[in-house]
């Protein structure tokens, strides 16, 4: 009886395992190639950031987070790009969160974007630095009233007891500042990934991708070149 069961479940397992080992998929869509690249990435990512946007892809700006702590293990999460221009790219987190501490300590991330429906995958790598603090009041008084009182409400990345925790502080926040201005907490804010190497995939049949890299070099110049998919 045993016997035959320990073979089942063996048998379930490699089925579970093939079924993920053959999911894939040929991407097609477009091609990418150097000559038809803007001359610095910052003008490519507005070009296939409006794509983007025009695709109408759910959570656009929806990107991965990479970070390194002080003990050396790379931890990652999705945060969401609120803003960018020639001086890097913007979100905003707890400064005392998990991220934020990581940032502290090593002050460099990569972002990466996979916008599935377009076959394209943005990499960033770069030094991080905070933005302005009124930079970060300008975005944190555009945020709904809820996402306010949230970020007064949740210690970020620290161990509670229960949700109890964040829903009893959100409700002590609600009568703080009940019909007042919602102050930015001093605890909150924005980080500026300032990019030194930009990477463009676009995805290709048989995975012979097309990757094209910008990467700043010493006097600070873009230089771009073909990497193998």
């Amino acid at each position: 009886m045993f016997k035959g069961f320990w073979s089942l479940a063996y048998l379930c397992k490699e089925i579970r395992s093939m079924s993920i080992a053959s999911i894939r998929r040929d991407y097609s869509l477009q091609t990418l190639d150097e000559s038809g690249v803007a001359e610095n990435p910052f003008d490519q990512f507005a070009i296939w950031w409006k794509e983007a946007v025009s695709s109408e892809i759910d959570e656009v700006n929806a990107m991965t987070l990479a970070t390194v702590g002080d003990d050396g293990m790379p931890a990652a999460r999705i945060v969401l790009l609120k803003g960018y221009d020639a001086n890097g790219f913007v979100f905003f987190t707890n400064y005392e969160s998990k991220k934020g501490k990581d940032l502290l300590e090593h002050p460099a991330a990569a972002l990466v974007f996979f916008w599935k429906e377009l076959e394209r995958q943005i990499r960033i790598s770069g030094m991080v630095e905070k933005v302005s603090a009124e930079e970060s009041d300008t975005y944190f008084q555009s945020r709904p009233e809820g996402s306010k009182l949230g970020a007064w409400a949740s210690p970020q990345s620290k161990v509670i007891s229960s949700r109890k925790v964040i829903e009893s502080q959100l409700e002590s926040y609600q009568q703080t500042y009940h019909q007042q201005p919602i102050p930015r907490p001093p605890y909150w804010g924005g980080y500026r990934v300032v990019p030194y190497t930009i990477e463009f995939w676009q995805g290709r049949s048989s995975r012979l991708h097309d990757r094209i890299q910008y990467k700043k070099d010493t006097p600070g110049n873009w230089i771009i070149t073909r990497l193998a998919p």
